[in-house]
């Protein structure tokens, strides 16, 4: 007898911790997370600028003009991708080493389509609004030499996504597609256009209004993301 189909699940769910920041003007940084031990309650942070920062309570974020708030609630990394990077890299990455909130498994974050939604346990609701950027402490944090460039030739961002429904989320909880755009346009797709392949930029605008408008702008005038 055949074994039933592998379920997506959130792997962990993870919280930061506030850590001196050398990379950057904002003194502070939340990308050191780690496993909670118990469940999470996942809620729309607000705008960027007078917002909650994070979406998932007791999580932190140091620099909050330039991450969180609703469009940036909560960063989903995929497990897989995670250990192909401890290949990459040589090392052990336990689950929230990129500073991801939900660690998952069983599911191609990258391949997800901007605006696709997902049900996570029994009230949680996300939809997917785009492909993280890295920065200087992304790089400061991973440590290695050449590590933005590696990590962007790669084009396996991890996604940000927004608060649809609130709830709780624990590790294990089954994630469920729940709506699938008509486009294409997925993750990766936006990432590569926005960094090293501009020319993508028209395609992405095929998303409408799933496409944040920042990025929708950005892409209309041919504007990229500079790494810094």
């Amino acid at each position: 007898m055949s074994s039933p189909p592998f379920e997506s699940r959130v792997l962990s769910v993870n919280v930061g911790r506030l850590r001196p920041n050398p990379s950057k003007d904002a003194p502070t940084t939340g990308i050191d997370k780690r496993p909670a031990t118990s469940p999470v309650f996942v809620r729309a942070p607000g705008t960027k600028a007078d917002g909650l920062g994070s979406g998932l309570i007791g999580d932190v974020i140091g620099d909050r003009r330039s991450h969180g708030g609703d469009g940036q609630a909560v960063y989903s990394y995929a497990r897989e991708d995670l250990d192909h990077w401890e290949q990459v890299l040589g090392r052990d990455l336990p689950c929230g080493s990129f500073g991801e909130n939900l660690t998952t498994q069983g599911i191609d974050v990258n391949r997800s389509r901007i605006g696709e939604r997902w049900r996570i346990g029994d009230e949680l609701e996300l939809q997917i609004t785009g492909p993280r950027i890295p920065c200087s402490t992304f790089r400061w944090w991973i440590g290695k030499k050449g590590w933005l460039k590696t990590f962007t030739v790669a084009a396996i961002p991890g996604a940000y996504l927004r608060v649809v429904n609130p709830g709780p989320v624990s590790a294990g909880d089954p994630i469920a597609v729940t709506h699938e755009p008509a486009h294409d346009v997925t993750v990766a797709l936006v990432f590569r256009a926005f960094t090293r392949e501009p020319e993508l930029l028209p395609s992405i605008l095929e998303a409408g209004a799933d496409l944040p408008e920042e990025e929708r702008i950005m892409a209309s005038e041919g504007r990229t993301f500079t790494l810094s």
